[in-house]
């Protein structure tokens, strides 16, 4: 008896795997009363009639969005089926779903099976319209057999009785023959021992000497028909779930030439409980595998096997045996160990994502070049016991909201979270695993749903505040092992040995595939988490095409900046690489959409400062980078930073400037590492004032970084590893509660001063004018002039506006920045008729004196003459204000 070659593999019922007996499975099989049997079948024919021509309207309308069935037949699969109908049938009856399948024989007949759910049982009505038989006895039988493994491991009927040769075994069954030529028969299955696969051939007894006459489908398999389950959908990716709790699963494989759905029953089993080997010709459309459940039974968690050659590359040594998590999956879970040296296996919990109310949350909606933004850590800001939250809340969505008046504080409107997708625990979270959840370990009771709903209520409790919350995002590679490698990992990955994309596990970013994963993965983010924007981590790599190529027009940066949701988020582009990389300069395509950290400015500033940069770079800076931003966008599409969170942190970049530290650009003010000398110390501080004062001043988003408030340092080292928790502690120092108090005084001058220093475009050339110490020109490009002033004029337009309360105070601006190791006595220009100079800010005084919001008077030494003297390493601002 031949076997029968179909793929099904569940575990649980698999006899050659060595599992556990199930309860005997019973059959009831056409040897029915002739009469009875005609009823049913009459029945049966009324309602499949029906099917194609009364109720497909109804069908249609009731159809899931994406759900469409036409694309089936289409493709190589040899069945039509249509699902989620109601009997008609005249005896009194549980309403039932039927399912239908349309095959075609090789010798071009047609065989029609039909599975229904009545009451507590499954039915298997197969009918053959017509069927042209070469012998005498025209006799039809039908041979199956079901299997919850593979096609060489049945499940026999009577498992007490079973031994291992039985799982080779066939049935055979004579179909019953109506009046008019239709053969036609019916098997009955219990509920308890669905799901399965139930496969046929048709026989016929032949003539004397002569073989039985077998039929199989026009592919020339066996018949086969999967029996408590569907076929699915092929949309949406994922898992999803209908009004009436039944279930659909569908993921993306090109070359996997089989797939498993996984099912477990207990999140610390090791294998699955279940395990259903998806039937390329049922189960697949196109590219993507799905399958449907009514009920997910006692199951608590899903995942995916995928074997086949493609999938291999010489690099990938992925194990085929390996369950994967499913990449949409919405709620995930750790496991057991995943046997790859990487941590824990993920899996998605089979489960609806927790509700949540939104009533009342309204998004701060702010302009980009109103932003003032902090960039964190998400666990390191409140794990360390100085932040006196309790154990649970510490290190978790929950400790940011306890923290908010922090950044209130600071003056800050928006804060930077540091990727929160699941990642490798071993190298951080610039190496993801998936997308659309956040890491577990980021809610209070450290599960999937805590994380989900302490996320959501930390959003909305920061939008009442007037905070919005961006995500850094990064979708250019994963993590090594259990990411999406064993899905296909030829489309979701650079495999062509471009230059180290491959090494790197680098995404294939604008493959069809991978970039329906970005996009999906954002707008999931903005809808149910209402996240306000996203920063790009190594976004150069956006850029590459199939072949690691630079694109001028990258389809999905572009997809990006025209989507009608993302467009209403900020989308930034950082193309700082976690690898170490560095990336290539190139033109970032934008579409007047995209804003860009600004890692120019950075250098610069740091140049300048000290000693070492040219006064046309610092000036670029100050006014917008318009060397970047001019070609339509603006300086508010700037994000500009002094640190971040790779590379020294502030309070170091002033006191390490080892040989190894040359990329920092750093100086350490006369001595390496800590010292006790006060000058070094003075000059240390007066630095650290002068970058926070030139970050808010110029044109652009000003980003700070945690810690650099408190003056917290990693020993000199620019390792992310070493950097450190947040030690709460730290802002009752002397130096932390000045600098506390500066940052709040620059953002608190930056939003009154937005008519200047908060600009969407940039300042006219008529309202900007620069000096050296004599009031003379700059010296452009002289790497020896280290002292700079500006003028920035305020708009007749935008001074004194009627019911504007600050009227009074918006004259113009006089700064000046000097980086020298000596004195300069800077001559301030005549300020406008009626005003006088105040000195708000001078970084070379002591605190509380350095900064303050009514400011000194500049007295005049002479009829017009404003002079004042500026101490080295310092900068000053003055106000001209109404006398």
């Amino acid at each position: 008896m031949a076997t029968l070659p179909l793929s099904i593999a569940i575990q649980a019922f698999c006899l050659n795997c060595g599992t556990t007996e199930s309860s005997k499975l019973t059959a009831t099989n056409g040897f029915r009363h002739r009469d009875k049997a005609m009823h049913g079948f009459v029945k049966l024919d009324a309602e499949r009639k029906l099917v194609f021509r009364e109720v497909v309207q109804n069908f249609n309308e009731n159809l899931p969005r994406d759900h469409n069935l036409k694309v089936y037949a289409k493709s190589r699969v040899s069945v039509e089926p249509m699902e989620q109908r109601f009997s008609t049938g005249t005896e009194t009856e549980e309403i039932d779903k039927v399912s239908t399948y349309l095959f075609r024989t090789e010798i071009g007949d047609v065989v029609n099976v039909f599975v229904r759910k009545r009451n507590a049982k499954y039915t298997v009505n197969i009918e053959v319209p017509s069927l042209y038989l070469s012998s005498s006895d025209r006799r039809l039988v039908l041979r199956w057999g079901i299997y919850r493994a593979d096609s060489s491991c049945f499940v026999p009927l009577d498992f007490k009785s079973s031994t291992p040769n039985d799982t080779t075994t066939t049935l055979e069954t004579p179909f019953t023959q109506t009046s008019s030529g239709r053969f036609t028969l019916e098997l009955e299955f219990e509920a308890k021992q669905i799901p399965f696969y139930f496969s046929f051939i048709l026989t016929s007894p032949a003539d004397a000497n002569m073989s039985d006459m077998e039929i199989k489908s026009h592919r020339k398999t066996n018949f086969c028909v999967p029996v408590g389950f569907g076929r699915g959908y092929p949309g949406p990716l994922g898992l999803t779930f209908s009004n009436d709790g039944s279930m659909n699963f569908a993921i993306f494989s090109r070359n996997a030439e089989s797939v498993a759905l996984c099912l477990y029953d207990d999140t610390t089993a090791e294998k699955p409980a279940l395990e259903l080997d998806l039937d390329p010709y049922v189960n697949r459309s196109g590219d993507i595998w799905h399958v449907s459940f009514g009920s997910a039974w006692a199951f608590v968690s899903y995942g995916y096997k995928f074997k086949g050659n493609l999938l291999l590359t010489n690099k990938n040594n992925f194990d085929e045996g390996h369950v994967l998590l499913d990449p949409y999956a919405k709620v995930i879970a750790k496991s057991i160990p995943n046997n790859h040296g990487t941590g824990l296996k993920y899996l998605g919990r089979l489960c609806e994502e927790p509700a949540f109310d939104w009533a009342g949350d309204v998004r701060p909606d702010l302009s980009m070049e109103k932003l003032v933004v902090y960039r964190l850590n998400v666990t390191r800001f409140t794990e360390h016991k100085s932040s006196q939250l309790p154990t649970n809340i510490g290190g978790s969505f929950s400790g940011l909201t306890e923290k908010l008046e922090h950044f209130k504080d600071l003056g800050v409107n928006a804060v930077l979270l540091e990727p929160i997708f699941p990642f490798d625990e071993q190298k951080g979270p610039y190496f993801p695993r998936h997308f659309f959840s956040p890491m577990d370990c980021f809610g209070p009771s450290r599960g999937p749903v805590s994380a989900v709903n302490s996320m959501k209520e930390m959003v909305r409790k920061f939008h009442a505040n007037g905070i919005e919350v961006l995500l850094e995002v990064v979708f250019t590679h994963t993590a090594e092992g259990e990411a999406l490698q064993g899905i296909d990992i030829s489309s979701y990955y650079h495999v062509n040995e471009v230059e180290d994309l491959e090494a790197r596990n680098a995404l294939n970013c604008n493959y069809p595939v991978v970039q329906q994963l970005v996009l999906d993965s954002l707008r999931y983010w903005v809808t149910e988490f209402h996240v306000d924007g996203f920063c790009f981590i190594n976004a150069s790599s956006l850029l590459r095409g199939f072949n690691g190529e630079y694109l001028s027009r990258p389809p999905l940066v572009e997809a990006i900046a025209f989507d009608p949701l993302l467009s209403k988020t900020k989308i930034i582009a950082d193309r700082w690489d976690p690898h170490g990389m560095a990336p290539k300069e190139t033109r970032f395509p934008h579409w007047k959409r995209w804003a860009e950290v600004n890692t120019k400015f950075c250098n610069d500033v740091r140049n300048f400062l000290r000693g070492e940069g040219l006064l046309s770079d610092l000036a670029t800076r100050l006014c917008g980078n318009g060397d970047i931003f001019s070609d339509g966008r603006g300086p508010a599409f700037a994000f500009n930073f002094i640190s971040r969170n790779s590379g020294l942190p502030l309070v170091d970049l002033v006191s390490f400037s080892g040989v190894e530290l040359a990329s920092e650009l750093s100086w350490n003010c006369g001595e390496e590492g800590p010292t006790n000398k006060t000058a070094v110390l003075e000059r240390r501080l007066k630095q650290i004032r002068n970058f926070l004062f030139i970050l808010f001043v110029s044109l652009g988003v000003p980003v700070l970084n945690m810690g650099d408030e408190c003056g917290q340092s990693t020993g000199g080292s620019p390792a992310y590893s070493d950097r450190k928790a947040f030690d709460w502690n730290a802002l009752e120092t002397g130096f932390a509660t000045q600098t506390t108090q500066f940052i709040a005084f620059l953002s608190s001058f930056r939003k009154r001063r937005s008519d200047l220093l908060q600009k969407r475009n940039f300042l006219k050339e008529e309202n900007i004018y620069w000096y050296e110490s004599d009031q003379t020109p700059p010296r452009w490009e002289d790497p020896s002039c280290k002292f700079l002033a500006m003028r920035l004029k305020a708009d007749e337009d935008e001074v004194n506006q009627p019911g504007d309360e600050s009227s009074h105070s918006r004259g113009d601006l006089f700064v000046a920045f000097n980086a020298a190791d000596h004195s300069e006595t800077v001559v301030l220009p005549p300020p406008p008729e009626g005003m006088v100079w105040r000195c708000l800010v001078d970084t070379a005084l002591p605190f509380p004196g350095f900064f303050s919001t009514d400011g000194e008077p500049v007295v005049e030494q002479m009829v017009g003459l404003f002079a004042y003297e500026m101490k080295s390493h310092s900068c000053v601002l003055f106000e001209a204000r109404s006398l």
